[in-house]
């Protein structure tokens, strides 16, 4: 079994164990705060950033405690995130509902729910909770999956990243016609980083569509290397929660 396919297990346990009767979802949904369209944010002058709100990973186990992630994401957007990501896998990642719950409070720019996504309840769960945008991971979900998946989203307002780290879940993703693409230099099945993805993927993105590379970026050459491949954004947590200053450290990034 693969690490991802292992996480994926663990998913569905999670998720079977903490569903909400559906006049609670449906009441949640009601009251959801309005979805932040985050496709302007993303596209500019200068890269834009997708800033983590991430405990630990399964490469690196754990990485920073966050107390209070609701005042990290504060400091991300103060230092011009565009948007705030929020794991919220409990057993890799120690993150929560709660945890994007929090954040979704505390920030006015759009929030993205980072997670596995193997099962419609989690979209209607994503939304209720203050998602603007999920993940869609091409190597987790069969065809049929994806477009399925996508299109829920879509209905329910939000956006999709779709992450991809082959040629070929690249072809598959461009078959839903996708607004965001992320190239991922980390291949979820190994857990192996290899930044030649961005090099060989980006280019291959059609300039219509927003790129994000994510994985493995932590200083500014690194974000400078994936611009010139045609990134418009990237996807930051490691080296933004283990920085004694979130703020600067995401501000040079950005080239600030």
């Amino acid at each position: 079994m693969s690490v991802l396919d292992s996480i994926i297990v663990g998913v569905r346990e999670d998720l079977a164990k903490r569903r909400l009767p559906l006049a609670e979802l449906r009441e949640r949904l009601e009251s959801a705060s309005p979805v932040i369209d985050a496709h302007p944010g993303l596209r500019g002058d200068l890269i834009s950033v997708i800033a983590e709100v991430k405990r630990s990973s399964p490469s690196k186990g754990a990485l920073a405690t966050i107390a209070d992630p609701a005042k990290l994401a504060e400091q991300y957007q103060q230092a011009g995130a565009s948007v705030i990501s929020v794991l919220t896998e409990e057993r890799r990642f120690g993150g929560s509902l709660a945890d994007l719950e929090s954040v979704r409070k505390a920030v006015d720019i759009p929030i993205l729910r980072k997670d596995f996504m193997v099962d419609e309840y989690q979209f209607y769960e994503a939304r209720a909770y203050g998602a603007d945008v999920v993940l869609l991971i091409v190597a987790a979900l069969s065809t049929h999956q994806l477009k399925d998946y996508f299109e829920m989203a879509t209905e329910l307002g939000m956006a999709s990243l779709i992450e991809v780290h082959t040629h070929d879940e690249l072809e598959r993703a461009m078959e839903i016609n996708p607004r965001i693409i992320g190239i991922n230099s980390r291949n979820l099945k190994t857990l192996e980083v290899d930044q030649k993805a961005f090099a060989e993927l980006l280019p291959e993105i059609p300039a219509e569509i927003i790129k994000v590379a994510e994985s493995g970026i932590s200083e500014r050459a690194e974000v400078e290397l994936a611009r010139s491949f045609g990134a418009d954004s990237i996807l930051v947590g490691e080296a933004l929660v283990r920085a004694g200053d979130p703020i600067s450290a995401l501000q040079t990034l950005r080239g600030l």
